[in-house]
This record gives structure tokens, sequence and C-alpha cells, in this order.
């Protein structure tokens, strides 16, 4: 089959608004002349029985008259039935009314001429006492007729009579029908058209003018896009519930499983979210680059609200921040630790300074005191960290934040009860528990407040195999929104932090928790327990 030609496929219509408006039309306007059909063949059929009815009422109505039958008894019939018959045919409206005798004569005619001739048309029912109808051509052409006896009182049938309507003058009647039902058809077909133009101009409208073979493809590339792209993509309606999610996103979020597959059509608020990142979602306002936190990850949103007239939706992105947010932090050790280094160097400097100038006045016995005092104060620390701590990692990031501390003039000790041969944690989520703490306790108590500040750290792992990471100050103590406020995400000591949050979030990860106190003598205690295999593996035996 040749392809059709360019012209050709020009005058098809291209959007599937335009081949849905053809169809429609098409289907209108067979409805329309199906309805006009039926109409017509209905009114033609009403005719005809209307026909049938009206000249049986006046075969009937003419057999039974007195005066035909006197007219009949008497030597000339004709003259009495002809003036009367011509009456009747009139006033009941059909084309003739024939009387006749039972050989079937006529005595009347509405053609004069064709008086005394034999009637056209079957007579065997009516000799038979049953009046009849029936579609005969006679004289007067094709004709709706009926017939029906005239007797005697003693019943006998002394005569016959019939009338009938032709088929043109029904066909006439139907005509003006007709019309009418063409004009309504008209109006129909109008009406509908006009319909099916308006819906076909908003689903134009609502799909761009393009085709039904563009919508699948894009459908196709849109289902290709959503399973490749490694980015979180949601997008909400406008009562906030979740119309599309992809894998990225399921990930993210959390919502892996059976609360992923019955993610779709949920409301945001029923996922199980953390509060401030539910909030960020169902924001009327756009939400650019803010950093939340999940069960397990640290996520970058970003939102969109999509607009047409009213709120429709909300586009949502989510990016993985979980490692970017680790090596941050790592950063921050290292940059904090290289600071700690470069003010620890400036003050040896100052210190052998002092020394030299010491032993150049002669006073060398002061100048040994004063070098060995220094150094027994910062051996002592560290003898002890090594000691306890037999986690490189560990030991390190305690003598930096030591360093640090004391750089701001905070006293940071370890506890004697403290004890940590090795760890199954990674080393990341020790700098993210430890140093997280370390840092919100000297951000407590940092100069200038009143007394000395002072941070104790305590690590070690207990009996059951837990590990137990302990900081406490003798800061200000917890906010008055409790201490579970603490571990949200956006609070910290100099406020819009995620350190607290991420602790709780990397105990929580390991099986474990994260919780605050306050202290009887004042200031706050915050404590992190992780379950090790060596405690699961004594709960498995019991």
């Amino acid at each position: 089959m040749p392809a059709p030609s360019r012209s050709a496929r020009r005058l098809l219509p291209r959007s599937l608004a335009g081949q849905l408006f053809a169809m429609q039309v098409g289907l209108v306007a067979v409805v329309v002349a199906g309805c006009a059909v039926f109409a017509y063949l209905s009114a033609r059929s009403q005719a005809e029985s209307s026909a049938r009815h009206q000249t049986t009422a006046t075969v009937r109505t003419v057999a039974d008259s007195p005066s035909v039958h006197e007219a009949i008894g008497s030597n000339h019939p004709s003259a009495g039935l002809q003036p009367y018959a011509e009456r009747v045919r009139h006033g009941a409206g059909v084309t003739w009314v024939t009387i006749m005798d039972p050989e079937g004569t006529r005595w009347t005619h509405p053609r004069p001429h064709l008086i005394g001739k034999r009637f056209s048309g079957h007579i065997g029912p009516a000799l038979k006492g049953r009046t009849f109808t029936e579609t005969y051509t006679g004289s007067f052409g094709p004709s709706v007729r009926a017939v029906a006896p005239i007797r005697d009182g003693d019943g006998r049938v002394v005569g016959l009579v019939g009338a009938g309507i032709t088929v043109e003058k029904i066909s006439e009647k139907v005509s003006e029908q007709v019309a009418a039902i063409a004009g309504v058809a008209l109006l129909a077909l109008a009406l509908g058209g006009a319909g099916t133009y308006l819906a076909s101009a908003r689903l134009r409208r609502h799909t761009h003018g393009m085709n039904a073979a563009e919508l699948s493809r894009m459908h196709d590339y849109h289902q290709a896009t959503l399973h490749a792209v490694r980015e979180g993509l949601v997008m909400l309606d406008g009562q906030g519930r979740v119309a599309l999610v992809n894998d990225g996103a399921r990930e993210l979020l959390g919502l892996t499983g059976t609360a992923g597959a019955e993610a779709m059509g949920r409301s945001v608020a029923e996922l199980g979210l953390p509060r401030a990142l539910t909030e960020a979602l169902l924001a009327a306002e756009p939400r650019v680059d803010e950093v939340h936190l999940t069960a397990e990850r640290v996520v970058v949103v970003n939102t969109s609200p999509v607009d047409g007239g009213e709120q429709r939706g909300t586009v949502v992105t989510l990016r993985d921040h979980t490692e970017l947010q680790a090596l941050a932090g790592e950063l921050d050790s290292v940059r904090g630790f290289a600071e700690a280094l470069r003010s620890q160097a400036h003050e040896a400097a100052n210190r052998l300074h002092t020394v030299v100038s010491l032993i150049e006045l002669g006073r060398t016995e002061e100048a040994v005191d004063f070098a060995t005092e220094e150094l027994e104060l910062a051996q002592a620390l560290t003898d002890h960290v090594v000691a306890s701590v037999g986690e490189p990692v560990l030991a390190a990031l305690l003598l930096g934040k030591a360093a640090q501390a004391n750089e701001r003039g905070v006293e940071l000790s370890l506890t004697e009860d403290s004890h940590w041969d090795d760890t199954p944690l990674p080393s990341r989520d020790l700098v993210t528990l430890l140093g997280n703490l370390i840092d919100n306790a000297v951000e407590a108590v940092a100069p200038p407040r009143p007394g000395t500040p002072r941070v104790h750290v305590t690590v070690r792992r207990e009996e059951d195999g837990t590990l137990l990471i302990r900081v406490a100050d003798n800061g200000p103590g917890l906010p008055p929104g409790g201490a579970e406020a603490l571990f949200e995400r956006g609070w910290s000591t100099r406020g819009g932090g995620l350190g607290l949050a991420l602790v709780r979030q990397t105990a929580h990860r390991h099986g474990g928790t994260a919780d605050a106190a306050q202290l009887p003598d004042g200031g706050a205690e915050f404590t992190v327990r992780i379950p090790t295999a060596r405690q699961e593996q004594k709960v498995t035996a019991r």
C-alpha cells in the first residue's frame, strides 16, 4: 500500500486533540444520522398505522349507517349512495370511499365513470364477515385501504364498503415531519460539534498539541529518565500527596520495600519522614539547597511549586550529601588540627625564646624548671590518651580536640575510667560522633562565660560490649526546649548546625542511641551507646 503523500499527511490531524475531535465529530454525525433515520422510519410506520385506523373507522361507520342500508334496498342504490360517500370522503379526510355489492361491482366512486366497474382489490375476507386492511395498487395508485361488510338485519352480507388513503398522501405527511426531524438533527449535530470542539481545545492545551505517538514516546522517555537519574525526584499534587517518586528518591528517603510501593498516593506527612524534612516538602514557598537528615542519609532538598492559576503541586529534587558531609566533617577536623599545630608551634617558639632568654641571663635552673613544667603538662595528657585509647584515629582526635580547646581557654580531659582498645565502627563515624560532641561542648563553655570552662570525655567499652561515648561540660546546660530538640536539624550552640543531628543519625544507623541530660550541678551531658557484635552474640545466645 503506497504511503500517503505529504499533502495528504498535512490534512490528517496531527495532535491527539485533533484526532479525537475528528473521531468524536464522526461519531456524533453517525449517531445523529442513525437517530434521524430511526425517527423517519418510526414516523412513516406511525403514519401508515394511523392511516389504517382512519380507514377502518371510516368503513365501519359507513357499514353501520341506516341511510346506506336504505339506499342498498332501493332500485337505484348509486343515486342515494354516491352523494353520501362523497360527504364521508371529504369529512373523514380519506382519498376515496367506495360502496359496492357483494360481487364487487361499485355503486360509488370519486370518479363517476368508474361506477359500475369492478372493485380493484381483495374482498374475500369481507365476504366472510371480517373487516381487514391492506396496501394495494388501485385506480388511485398504491394506497392503504380497509374493506368492511355491510349486513342486513339477518346478518347476511348485502354489500361491501372500502376506503383508502394513498401512499403518496401518507408520504406527504411524513415529509412534513422529516423537515422537523432534519432540523432537530442538524441542531444536535451543531451542539455536539461545538461541545466536542471545546473539549478538544481543552485537551489540546493540556497535551500541548502532541499526537498519540509523541505522547507515548514522551512517556517512554519519561520512565527511562526517572529510572536513570541517580538524584531523587518527587512530584507532589496540590494536596501534598505523592504523585510520582523515582528509585533515587525512594533510596534517599528510605522508602524501600513495602513502604516504597505504598508511597504513591499517600500524603508526605504519612511517610514517617523527619518533621523538618516534611515541613520543607510541604512548604508553599520554594526551598533552595536546604540540608536535611533522613534516617540514614544527609540530603540536599530543592523544591519548586508548580503554579497554573492555582497551586497544582510541587516538584522536589534530592541530592545525596552524606559522603560530602562526612568529608566536610573530616576536613573541619583536619583544619582544626592544623590550626592547633600552628598555635602550638607559636606557643613552643615563645616558650623556647623564654628558655633561651633565661639561660642568657644566667638563670639556668629557672630555665630548666620552666621547660620541664610545660613539657610535663603536655606529656601527661598525651600519655593518658595513648594509654587509655588504643584506636589511633580516636587518640589523634582527642589530642587534636584537646589542643583546640586549650587554644580557646577550655580544659579538656579524659576521665580515668576511659578505656578503648579497638572498635568495629568506621573511623569516619568515630570522627562524626566524638568530634561533634566535643565541638558542641567547647562552644557551650568557651569564654567569655564565667568560671573555669571544663569538658570531660569518657570513651570505653562496657562489660556487655556496648561502646560508650560520653561528653560532659559545666556550661549553661540544656535549652528550655528539652533534650529532644537538641538533636533536630538546625540546632547547635552556634545555631543552624547539623552536628548533633548527625550524631543521633550515626548512632541510630549502628543500632545505638544518643541522649542528652541536665547535670545536677549545672552543665549538660551527652551520651552515645552503640551495641557491638559481642553484645549481639550474647543476646542471640540467650
